[in-house]
């Protein structure tokens, strides 16, 4: 049985790296052609690019695991807080983002608030990155450890690798083609297991019976397991987008600033549903009917769809492969914007400005090496929960949301010095925040303590300098 979801997936990795070589040569022209495909994504292809982006390892081994431990349908908020997000990107940013032709959203504050104030949140989103890309790295080893029979430390090296060498080929026009291939995987898979999981489970309201029968209460409302960790899903969700490198990087790539305002708005339309599906399948492992109630969180989604008594091992492998696809979609972007964060705000933006494109382009490829050796070593070692451990990376990119909302909307009300002392001081709260939850002082949840203290701290420069007058 292990030989079929061996060779679906192996066939699938062959197809992802032959894609990639074959953009290689388009690839290497230029900075802008490397970094963000020429900026020239129309409206679905942009669309599908942040989309797949969006939907990785957090929407599937994330929100699964969520479900499983939760015993409920809470996870579908980071979803369903993405896709609100991406509606308004679309309304408020994605034109600004794509007019002034940049690259990061460092660049961005750049634009708004100077060089000082974007080297600042270059370094906090640096942060941000390293730690949504190793997080990503072991959703991905979760897969590959079930489908190969391997350990988890072998599947992790295995990933890395994968990730590296297409990422390294094509850049962001290899990222954009296999995004396809990676959406159309993702929905066949996942939603084939989904639909033959709720069949044989008997339906919705007998998996409602069942959890409830195991003390669960009522397994659909997305809030009944506390609106705490509710608000803090929708909180980051929304926000976090909004100066989320990964996903505006292809906004970055759009052809023109109305194609990244609709193709913003679209992303919605395909981000919303999926989280819903691995809810169901995480709900489904909970039941204990197919896997052991031992299971490791973390694996509940891959042990599931590798039961036989639960699924053809065809559709399993279809499914697997969907997983895969999915997680893929979003690492190779997460890791290729560290990448671009690396090369373009602080190699080309302070370190080298005089480089020319066929040395920033060098940078940017051995840089996508750099990134898989640093997140490496962190993914093996930091094995928290998935959902809450990627949520340091929205916290940082919530502070930059309300820094270039503010920049771009009301201008006056928020200067260079209250930037960066927002993203320093919003960053430091997060991790006091995950500290004294550790060391039990008391709880603030960390997307809470960064928009709280982001917004204090912009509040104290204005008041420090309150004569700045926006450019």
């Amino acid at each position: 049985m292990l030989n079929i979801y061996f060779l679906i997936v192996v066939v699938y990795f062959a197809a992802i790296i032959l894609l990639s070589v074959f953009t290689r040569k388009v690839a290497s022209r230029s900075v802008a052609d490397y970094l963000v495909a020429g900026r020239n994504l129309g409206v679905s292809f942009c669309a599908v690019v942040v989309a797949a982006e969006w939907l990785g390892g957090m929407s599937t081994i994330g929100v699964s695991e969520k479900a499983y431990t939760t015993l409920s349908f809470q996870p579908i908020l980071y979803n369903i807080s993405t896709s609100i997000g991406m509606v308004i990107i679309g309304f408020t940013v994605a034109a600004w983002y794509r007019r002034q032709n940049v690259h990061t959203v460092s660049e961005m504050i750049d634009y708004l608030f100077g060089s000082e104030a974007k080297k600042i949140s270059a370094i906090a989103f640096l942060v941000a990155y390293i730690t949504l890309a190793y997080v990503q790295m072991q959703t991905a080893a979760s897969v590959l450890s079930a489908i190969f029979g391997i350990s988890w430390l072998s599947a992790i090296l295995i990933s890395a690798l994968i990730i590296t060498f297409y990422t390294y080929l094509g850049g962001m026009h290899a990222l954009a083609l296999t995004s396809i291939v990676h959406t159309f995987m993702m929905f066949f898979g996942v939603g084939a297991a989904t639909v033959i999981g709720m069949n044989k489970i008997g339906g919705f309201a007998h998996l409602q019976e069942i959890l409830g029968n195991q003390g669960a209460g009522n397994i659909y409302n997305p809030f009944g397991a506390g609106l705490s960790g509710a608000f803090s899903l929708l909180l980051g969700g929304v926000l976090g987008g909004m100066a989320a490198q990964a996903s505006i990087q292809p906004i970055f790539a759009a052809k023109d600033a109305q194609t990244a305002k609709k193709a913003s708005v679209a992303s919605a339309f395909l981000i919303a549903p999926f989280g819903i599906m691995t809810a169901l399948l995480g709900l489904i492992g909970a039941t204990g009917i197919y896997i052991a109630k031992t299971t490791s969180p973390k694996l509940v989604l891959t042990t599931l769809l590798t039961n036989p008594e639960f699924i053809h091992p065809v559709f399993g492998g279809l499914a697997l492969a969907g997983i895969l696809a999915a997680i893929l979609s979003t690492v190779g972007p997460v890791n290729f914007a560290v990448v671009t964060i690396a090369t373009k705000d602080i190699y080309s933006g302070f370190i080298n400005p005089q480089a020319d494109e066929k040395k920033v382009i060098s940078v940017a490829r051995r840089m996508v090496v750099v990134v898989t050796l640093i997140t490496l070593p962190l993914a093996i070692l930091f094995q928290k929960g998935i959902l809450d451990a990627a949520y340091v990376s929205y916290a940082i990119r919530s502070i930059g949301a309300i820094v270039i909302l503010l920049g771009i909307y009301k201008r006056n009300w928020i200067n260079p010095l209250g930037v960066k002392l927002a993203f320093i001081g919003g960053t430091i709260a997060i991790f006091v925040c995950i500290l004294a939850d550790q060391m039990k002082w008391f709880h603030v949840d960390k997307t809470y303590g960064a928009v709280i203290f982001g917004i204090i701290f912009i509040i104290i420069g204005k008041l420090l300098k309150p004569d700045y007058q926006s450019k």
